[in-house]
């Protein structure tokens, strides 16, 4: 029944770059939101790192603060909902010491294994059982690494777990993991919802080194009295295991309908459409990850979303940036006014933007950033520019993909950070050739996660209350001349990278071997 006397849900999203609270009542509103930065630590170019601590700090310190930003007592909280990046990878001791850093889904110290998996161990079909790409950013080829370069490390390792885990692990002292994130994990069979015992042959774990696969809406409780108090709430409050941001995301902008898909920009970005039932794509180019019974995600996730926006703000435009904080702008949005002057196409001037290499539909860890055709013509306005075209370029390839399996797109649902911007918003129109709505909320993967603690908690019987929560508040059609312009280049796009294939190869290599005194 019911529980009328608890009316928020504080949702917490744990991010690539920073963990995002929301206090959220019945009828989808966010009340208040709390976001705390992390950094994303990367020694040499195939490794991305963060330290567990630092993130789980930042998720007790988000649930305090969010709840005193709304203003809300403990007895108000409902429950509080988890949404996670996915892929991430620590290994623990008996005393959930961290024996690794959190492996992140950007680190690409995996690839030297790519090749072997498919060629020689069915990488392939370990693929169509769990429905993970073969990619180094899945914890499968994160362990079969381990295995071979650091054995002695797996050996004093008692958990292999993802920092969701590691967060419930702390505060509850128990080990486990939702369908959703067990999914993207590369070692979980989707039709058997179990560790897959080919998936975990390959990879040199156990079943008892892992956590147990539990329901997305699996409720813990029994707070400890110490974390009780850090985080403000009482001793008995419901946790809901939740899920991870890709398929909330989804389900936070109600996109699980036919030809309605969701594309995702924040630090990397996705296209998500809604299926009935697992599938996946005979050409191993897209996932397909869990939310719930006759609920799955299906879609390709870029490494180089906003990401990209930030190597501009950091790296290129420094100076542009400090004179937007001068006349008193966020720095991004007087970057984004740079771009605008510039015409669609940014005056023949492509980029590739594999900085951090890449996901679908290349799954091609080895790619690296390219500026082509670059003049003495242009300027940095065009660069800006060329790179956020190059993030919807990529965005384009993978909802091409998408669609040969999942049919046509009539309609595109942003979120993430992206979806603040109208220029960024208007351009994947543009390019996609498709309506662009965006909802009064962008924090999709926190709505939900809200959603999915109050079926948790019994108070909705199903989504189709998501309607009601979802409200398009602008929507972007596209521009016929523009997407003309866009249609010619991204031709030009493909074809570049595929014509770089080999020496991306070879670029990767030279790195691995020079840069950052890279051992193994």
């Amino acid at each position: 029944m019911a529980n009328r006397t608890k009316r928020y849900v504080i949702a917490a999203d744990l991010g690539t770059t920073s963990a995002k609270t929301l206090v959220i009542d019945r009828d989808g509103r966010v009340l208040a939101s709390r976001s705390i930065e992390y950094p994303l630590h990367t020694p040499t170019p195939d490794r991305a790192e963060q330290d567990p601590l630092e993130l789980f700090a930042a998720v007790v310190r988000g649930i305090r603060e969010v709840a005193a930003k709304a203003g809300i007592a403990a007895s108000d909280v409902l429950c509080v909902s988890f949404s996670s990046a996915m892929h991430s990878l620590i290994a623990v001791d008996r005393e959930l010491n961290p024996l690794t850093p959190c492996i992140t889904w950007a680190d690409n110290r995996g690839a030297e294994l790519v090749g072997p998996l498919k060629a020689e161990r069915n990488g392939l079909g370990i693929y169509r059982n769990t429905g993970t790409p073969i990619h180094p950013m899945s914890p499968l080829l994160k362990l079969m690494w381990l295995n071979r370069h650091e054995p002695e490390l797996v050996a004093r390792t008692y958990k292999f777990i993802g920092i969701k885990e590691f967060v419930f692990a702390k505060l509850f002292g128990t080990f486990v993991v939702d369908h959703s994130i067990a999914s993207a994990t590369g070692l979980f069979n989707l039709r058997k919802l179990a560790w897959d015992d080919e998936a975990l042959d390959v990879a040199g774990v156990t079943r008892e080194q892992l956590s147990e696969p539990v329901p997305t809406t699996h409720v813990v409780q029994g707070l400890s009295p110490q974390y009780a108090a850090e985080l403000g709430l009482a001793a008995d409050t419901p946790f809901v295991v939740g899920a991870s941001d890709g398929v909330l995301a989804n389900l936070g902008v109600g996109a699980f309908e036919p030809g309605v898909y969701a594309v995702t920009i924040g630090t990397s970005g996705a296209v998500r459409g809604a299926v009935s039932e697992p599938l996946t794509d005979p050409q191993g180019r897209l996932f397909c990850y869990a939310l719930k019974e006759h609920f799955w995600v299906v879609g390709g996730s870029i490494n180089n979303g906003g990401i990209m926006f930030r190597w501009v703000r950091d790296q290129l435009a420094t100076l542009e940036a400090e004179e937007g904080r001068r006349r008193g702008m966020d720095p991004y949005d007087y970057l984004t006014g740079l771009a605008a002057e510039i015409a669609p196409g940014s005056d023949g001037l492509l980029f590739l933007p594999l900085l951090a290499g890449e996901r679908a539909p290349y799954w091609n860890a080895n790619a690296r950033g390219v500026f082509f055709g670059l003049s003495l013509f242009h300027e940095k306005k065009h660069m800006i520019r060329s790179v956020l075209e190059g993030v919807v370029y990529r965005i384009h390839s993978v909802a091409t993909a998408l669609e040969e399996l999942g049919g046509k797109t009539n309609e595109i649902r942003a979120s993430g950070g992206f979806a603040r911007s109208p220029f960024w918003r208007q351009m994947m129109a543009d390019v996609l050739n498709t309506p662009v709505t965006v909802p009064d909320s962008i924090e999709s993967s926190g709505l939900g996660a809200a959603l999915l603690g109050l079926l948790a908690m019994g108070e909705i019987r199903d989504f189709s209350s998501v309607h009601d929560w979802v409200r398009s508040t602008v929507r972007h059609e596209p521009n016929g001349s523009n997407h003309a312009v866009y249609k010619e280049l991204t031709a030009i796009y493909s074809a570049v990278y595929h014509q770089l294939k080999d020496q991306f190869d070879a670029i990767a290599a030279f790195q691995k071997q020079h840069v950052g005194g890279r051992q193994p």
